[in-house]
């Protein structure tokens, strides 16, 4: 069948990105002609028909370039031309060192990956590079590095397809100084944390990030967090948080985010924004209220979501962060003490308004296992934890805290929290970015192991093909908008998300009328369709469709790089 063609636009000036180019351009050879194709530069504005050239790692002209520019063209006519997509939250930092060609967000157009929900992968002591390495599952690594600008260049260094950024996690730097206990930092210990997060800002962190539902982020207290925000904020850093509550108490915890947010005179970005549970979803108009309220009073505030109406994380989200305390192994030995499992029994079928209870919020039908270390158990990945609980007859609470002693981890799961309704209410939103919370893996080994959320391969592609083309929640130069300069400009990088002169060539070309997700939560490895070329700082990584086997990324630093202390 012939391509469906997009309709060709007016060539409409857009005024500071591109620029302005007349039919004539000087005679220099261009390392790659991008021909013809409808540019969409990344800021909402309208798209246009025009030539796109590449030479070295940047754009250096837009407009109507000479035939016999490059020996290198490639012919964009009826696909869209767009920045590369920032996917803002990426949990890729393990599935790169295994694997750097990045295949699952290569193929949906991803060209920078930014890590550092609540974790980050330094900066480490011995201790935390001990339990590191001996809680790795299916992907195994040795770890070659300290602090967090060590594991970016050390990423570098290997080859990697995407460009990588990280911001600093506030969890990671509470284990390094306080390990897994809940209580506050004695003032010695939260200057010795604040000293962490300047050397990571030192070493490049974009700022900080927080995810206040999980032990042992979870006990952090406000006043710790906006102390730490103080110092991010003094190098230009943005925070990004988990909320301490995504369902019962998701009003409040809006609200200490905004605290921190103004206290610390700090830009903020929500993480993954929803409302959990049923009972819940009713609460969204109210969030959506609030944040727009507080960005109306001056406050530098934006969130982000994937394009499901289901989370993911380990069954320690169905148990009471008290359980947790000390770590995996203080927590399995709990679970093993009669006494102390009848009360985490007790709370676990319980609702709560002191932390967030997902084995109420989902119930065991909507709780999907996803991932386990144990060859014996792998056999249960994509069943619901009722199913198993029914195989063993036992009720399956009880089941949740077996698994978790017999894998000795805490258990990979898929959460249908969210509504339908709620997401695209959330997707129309223009201060939303977009994240996959997940890696980047492959389809085969070892990522064929274990089973991803969806959102692993399809988070980017859905948004562009179920979502703003099919269901047209948003123009497409929204769309694309929403996954390139929005971003940048939340995470302050001034030459990534847009298409103009001078900046970097992280460069997309797809098929607006074939970029479609495909995977699945029974069957989720399988890769997106209707992206045909990806470049990345000008190298091309993904060439009519297929990888090229390229590892051109870099880091990406925040403003605080360099700086001295």
């Amino acid at each position: 069948m012939p391509t469906r063609r997009l309709p060709l636009m007016a060539a409409t000036v857009l005024v500071g990105t591109l620029s302005a180019c007349s039919t004539s351009v000087p005679t220099e050879r261009f390392d790659v002609v991008i021909r013809r194709g409808t540019v969409y530069d990344g800021t909402g504005s309208a798209a246009r028909v025009a030539d796109l050239g590449i030479k070295g790692d940047h754009i250096v002209s837009i407009g109507d370039i000479p035939a016999g520019a490059s020996a290198s063209e490639i012919d964009a006519r009826g696909l869209a031309v767009a920045p590369g997509f920032i996917n803002v939250l990426s949990w890729a930092g393990e599935s790169l060192l295994v694997d750097g060609r990045s295949q699952a967000d290569i193929r949906q157009g991803v060209t920078l990956e930014v890590f550092g929900e609540g974790w980050s992968m330094g900066p480490l002591n011995a201790a935390m590079k001990k339990e590191s390495t001996e809680q790795q599952g299916d992907l195994k690594y040795d770890i070659a590095w300290t602090t967090l600008g060590e594991y970016l260049e050390h990423l570098e260094k290997r080859g990697v397809s995407p460009n990588v950024a990280s911001l600093v996690g506030a969890t990671t730097v509470r284990i390094h100084v306080l390990g897994h206990a809940d209580r506050p930092p004695t003032p010695e210990e939260l200057e010795r944390m604040k000293e962490l997060v300047a050397e990571s800002m030192r070493e490049g962190a974009l700022g900080i990030g927080s995810a206040l539902i999980y032990p042992p982020g979870f006990y952090a207290k406000t006043p710790e967090l906006v102390e730490l925000c103080r110092v991010v904020a003094s190098y230009g850093g943005l925070y990004m948080t988990h909320l301490r509550s995504e369902g019962s108490q998701l009003l409040e915890a809006l609200d200490e985010a905004l605290t921190i947010s103004r206290e610390a005179g700090i830009r903020t970005e929500i993480y993954h924004l929803k409302a959990g549970g049923r009972r819940n979803w009713p609460k969204m108009d109210q969030a959506i209220a609030r944040i727009e309220a507080a960005r109306r009073a001056g406050l530098r505030l934006t969130a982000n979501m994937y394009t499901y109406p289901a989370g993911a994380t380990g069954l320690g989200a169905t148990m009471p962060p008290w359980a947790q305390e000390g770590g995996l192994d203080a927590w399995i030995t709990r679970l093993k003490n009669p006494a102390t499992r009848r009360r985490i029994a007790r709370e676990m079928v319980a609702p709560a308004d002191t932390w967030e209870n997902f084995y109420e919020g989902a119930g065991p039908e909507g709780i999907l296992l996803s991932g386990f270390k144990s060859e014996s158990l792998k056999p249960l990945t994509g069943k619901t934890l009722a199913t198993v609980a029914a195989t063993r007859g036992k009720a399956p609470h009880e089941v949740a805290m077996d698994l978790v002693i017999e894998d000795h981890n805490d258990v990979g799961a898929i959460y249908f929290l969210m509504s339908e309704e709620n997401v695209r209410r959330q997707l129309r939103l223009p201060w939303v970015s977009f994240g996959s919370d997940e890696s980047s893996p492959a389809t085969e080994d070892p990522f064929l192991k274990s089973n991803p959320h969806p959102r692993a391969y399809g988070n980017f592609a859905r948004w562009l093909g179920h979502y703003v083309r099919d269901e047209a929640l948003v123009p497409l130069e929204e769309g694309i908008r929403r996954l390139t300069s929005q971003p940048a400009a939340n995470l302050g990088l001034a030459d990534r998300g847009v298409l103009r002169e001078g900046s970097f060539a992280d460069v997309v070309v797809f098929d607006p009328t074939k970029i479609q997700d495909h995977a699945t939560f029974d069957r989720p490895h399988q890769y997106a369709t209707g992206m045909v070329h990806v470049f990345v700082n000008g190298v091309s990584v993904l060439r009519n469709g297929e990888h090229t086997g390229a590892r051109p990324g870099r880091v990406v630093r925040g403003p605080g790089y360099g700086t001295r202390p």
